[in-house]
Formats: structure tokens, C-alpha cells, sequence
């Protein structure tokens, strides 16, 4: 390239660029800073004295025994158990419809107008108190059979996970780039074929992470459990019957009388925010492999 062609540089601008900052940018620039990282420090103070609080009543009372005691000989084995199988059974309903739904919403129906009403309505659903879910979940289930179930908790769980893994699966697979799609074609691959094998292969992991984040909120959800599956102080085998949990354990012993039921309310916590603590921590490891 000659002299001629080469880009010109503005001198004033390269000098303005490598000299030092002003004394007023300098002050500006650290001043900034040092406010981003107060009110980052003031947002997370509520969470840290959250858990500080747990920690300090519950943790000197947590004796690994209660891991395999029922809560009527002052454990919580059975609450953990039953918190465990009505999430399982949410997410044998939700997981499947929910992944399917936003397939159908990234895919195959896109701007169609059934997917906008699809689309509505999910979002619609992600708002909705979890209290009225549960007395949705009441009318279906507990109102017809007369009996409070694990099965209507798992019901009432899977409604509050359904729109968060729909419309979480609709955006990771929007993210998947065309050129896969184009190159499966060009190989004879169909659209199920290239939907299924390429484009949900490629998003599995942020799909993985959206259940699992769906599972972390849903295992901290009380209002529907009181609902439908209501509580039981002793092993509950069958599915038909009320099943304890570890939500509607804190919520039933934190008024209690006898300072050792009281005492249980803060060693559940512990178990039930370290739980969902780890959910989150293992959806943050999938999507830093991801990365």
C-alpha cells in the first residue's frame, strides 16, 4: 500500500487518547467505582445477614441424626424425602411439556399466531402468585379425591416450573446459530431431525440449566404445599396421602411452643437453603463448561 492510501491519524486524537487522565475524569472514573461497589455491597447485605442469621441459630443444633429421624422424633429425614419426591413428580410433568413448549415456540412455530397465544399465556403463568397455583392445584386434585396428596404438591410444583423451563428452553435454542440448522439440512438431515439431534444437542446445557434453576425455585415454594399436600409428622410411603416438606416444616414449627420444634425451624432452613444453594452452584458449573 502507498503512503498515499494508508489511513491518516489525527494526531490530537491519539495525544488525547495515550495522555493521563484529567484530575476531574481521574476523580469521576474511581468515583464511579467506588459507588458501584457500595451499592453492590448494600444489595447483598440483605442476603449475607440472611444466612448469617441461619447459620448462627441452626448450625450448633444441626446433629447428623436428624438427617434420619421424622419430624414427630424431631428430625426432618422424612421432610427432605417429601420435599425430594414432590419436586421429582413436578418435574416428571413439567420437564417433558416444558422443553416440547419451547421447541414448539423456537422452531416450529415461531410467529405464528398459536405460538403468540402460547407465548402469552406462559408469560402470563411466570406472574402468577404461587398461593392461587395452589388452589388451582386444590380444585384439580384435593377438592376431587378429598385427600391431600404428594401428588397434588407435585402437580402444584410442576405448574410453577412449567413457564420458567418453556420460555428459558425458547430463549437458548433461539441462541443456537442458524449455520447448524443450515448444515444438517444441506446433509439431508429433516427439520425433526435437525431440531432434535443438532439444534437440542447444541442447547442442552442451557436447558439443563433452566430445569435446574426451576428446581431451585420450586423446592423453596410453601404456599402450594399447604394447599395440596398439607404435612405429616411420620414416613409417608404412598403417594395418596399428606407428605411432608421442608418449607411447610418451617412454616408450621416457626410459631411452635416447645422450644425444640422451634429449634427445628432453624436446622431446616440450613438444610433447605443449602439445598437450593447447590442447585444454583451446579447450573453455574454446567454453564461455565458450556462456555
Amino acid at each position: 500500500m502507498s503512503a498515499s492510501k494508508r489511513p491518516q491519524i489525527d494526531l490530537s486524537v491519539a495525544r488525547e487518547v495515550c495522555s493521563p487522565l484529567t484530575p476531574e475524569r481521574f476523580v469521576f472514573q474511581y468515583g464511579m467505582t467506588a459507588i458501584a461497589f457500595l451499592l453492590t455491597f448494600l444489595a447483598l447485605l440483605p442476603l449475607f445477614s440472611l444466612i448469617w442469621e441461619i447459620l448462627s441459630r441452626g448450625l450448633s443444633n444441626l446433629k447428623p441424626e436428624m438427617f434420619v429421624k421424622q419430624v414427630i422424633d424431631f428430625g426432618f429425614a422424612n421432610a427432605i424425602i417429601g420435599t425430594i419426591k414432590m419436586v421429582g413428580l413436578g418435574s416428571l410433568f413439567s420437564i417433558p411439556v416444558g422443553v416440547m413448549t419451547g421447541i414448539f415456540l423456537s422452531e416450529f412455530g415461531k410467529d405464528s399466531k398459536i405460538a403468540g397465544i402460547v407465548r402469552f399465556f406462559t408469560t402470563i403463568l411466570t406472574g402468577v402468585p404461587s398461593i392461587v397455583v395452589g388452589v388451582f392445584a386444590y380444585g384439580v386434585f384435593v377438592a376431587t379425591t378429598k385427600q391431600f396428596s404428594a401428588v397434588a404438591g407435585g402437580f402444584a410444583l410442576g405448574v410453577i416450573m412449567l413457564p420458567i423451563i418453556a420460555l428459558t428452553t425458547e430463549e437458548v435454542l433461539k441462541l443456537v446459530p442458524n449455520h447448524l440448522r443450515l448444515a444438517s439440512a444441506a446433509l439431508g438431515g429433516n427439520r425433526f431431525q435437525t431440531t432434535f439431534k443438532v439444534v437440542l444437542a447444541a442447547g442442552l446445557p442451557g436447558i439443563t440449566t433452566a430445569t435446574l434453576l426451576a428446581i431451585a425455585r420450586a423446592s423453596g415454594e410453601t404456599a402450594p404445599l399447604l394447599f395440596t399436600a398439607l404435612f405429616s409428622d411420620f414416613w409417608t410411603d404412598r403417594l395418596d396421602r399428606p407428605t411432608a416438606s421442608l418449607p411447610a416444616l418451617i412454616y408450621r414449627f416457626y410459631q411452635a411452643d416447645d422450644p425444640q420444634q422451634f429449634q427445628l425451624v432453624w436446622t431446616a432452613s440450613i438444610v433447605l437453603v443449602g439445598l437450593i444453594f447447590l442447585l444454583n452452584i451446579l447450573s453455574r458449573v454446567i454453564i461455565s463448561k458450556k462456555r
